[in-house]
């Protein structure tokens, strides 16, 4: 019997390496699909933010001239210039059409990428389930299993906020090229054997704890793509606003995108609602630590830097709400909290020693987000 379950588990776990693979290959056909749709997008004649923004477009944008007799005269009177940007952050521009551009063909694209995209999303789903199968526990207790975890719950919450009508197609091209990267690192040098957890980490708090953590650090990447650009899209603005000229390929990209007003106010959003969950995880991972080695919190590193990147992130949430602090330095702060993020999975679980280290690269669930 014990044999016959040995095989059982070795079949789930080949089945699920075929299913990242084949996720792989459908994820590699979805970025070429928005490639096209970006590249199709280049080509339409969209309306133009920068048309809004230069003195020339503000000239067609300003109203008609008035005339009013006067002593048999008349004086002509013109309205002031239209003001493109009273305070940073305060623009008043329409956001992108989006990747597509308008263009009919780019948008088939587009909605091809979607479609792989929602296969690639259901084979490493698939994937990870018969991970978890072949272990018969939940599939997080390594770094190779969380990366493919986390790779899936990213383009989940991404297709969660398409089902919600929410404009953020635009992050396909950019999600899939890190999903890519993401599940390629994991199965060329994180990759484990499936095995069992030492028995520390044998609690429910295993699939509380490290399950929000994999959901938070999904939110948090989201929230990241939408602050780089925002500070990308805000550059672009102001010069535009200030008269200069960018170059031809940052028109060409950047005006298809959301507005940066738009964009600052969706990286706020995804880490102001995400944050109380990331709060939850550290206080569920010393609930944990108080269980499996009978003290709450011990200063680890993996430890630290969860309290470091919960204080980063409170910090870029108080400055985006203090009008000093609105716009460019909010989102430098969000980038900052998302590389102290990064650097807690994979700089303190690979060069730095600590309680929550089990073994080597294929460390234990503990190590791999949070505690």
């Amino acid at each position: 019997m014990t044999t016959l379950a040995a095989a059982t588990n070795e079949n789930f776990a080949e089945i699920s390496n075929v299913l990242i693979y084949s996720a792989m290959a459908v994820y590699t056909l979805a970025f070429f699909a928005y490639i096209a749709e970006w590249l199709f997008g280049s080509r339409s004649k969209v309306a133009r933010t920068a048309a809004a923004l230069t003195p020339q477009g503000a000239a067609r944008k300003a109203a008609p001239t008035v005339t009013v007799n006067k002593a048999g005269g008349t004086a002509v009177l013109e309205r002031p210039k239209v003001v493109v940007r009273a305070a940073t952050g305060s623009r008043d521009v329409p956001d992108g059409p989006g990747a597509h551009g308008g263009d009919e063909r780019g948008d088939l694209f587009g909605r091809i990428a979607i479609s792989l995209t929602v296969l690639a999303f259901l084979l490493s789903f698939s994937g990870v389930l018969t991970r978890a199968l072949s272990v018969e526990r939940a599939p997080w207790g390594n770094m190779y299993e969380f990366n493919i975890t986390f790779s899936t719950t990213a383009v989940g919450v991404y297709l969660l906020l398409l089902a919600l009508k929410k404009n953020v197609r635009w992050l396909g091209l950019f999600l899939t090229t890190s999903v890519l990267l993401d599940l390629g690192l994991a199965v060329t040098v994180l990759y484990t054997e499936s095995d069992q957890l030492v028995p520390a980490l044998h609690s429910y708090w295993l699939y509380i704890h490290v399950s929000t953590a994999i959901l938070c650090g999904a939110v948090f990447y989201v929230g990241a793509v939408g602050a780089i650009l925002y500070l990308f899209k805000d550059s672009y603005e102001n010069k535009l606003a200030t008269g200069g000229k960018p170059g031809g390929f940052a028109t060409s990209v950047l005006e298809r995108l959301p507005a940066s007003a738009s964009l600052d106010k969706f990286a706020y959003r995804v880490n102001a609602a995400v944050f109380p969950l990331w709060t939850f995880t550290i206080i569920a991972g010393a609930i944990w630590a108080g269980d499996a080695w009978g003290r709450y919190w011990g200063w680890d590193p993996k430890e630290t830097w969860s309290f470091i990147t919960w204080v980063a992130y409170a910090g870029y949430l108080h400055a985006r709400a203090t009008a000093g602090w609105k716009g460019r330095k909010a989102a430098y702060l969000a980038l900052v909290a998302f590389g102290c993020w990064l650097f807690n999975y994979y700089g303190v679980n690979i060069f730095v020693s600590g309680k929550h280290s089990y073994a080597d690269v294929g460390m234990g669930a503990l190590q791999s987000v949070g505690f």
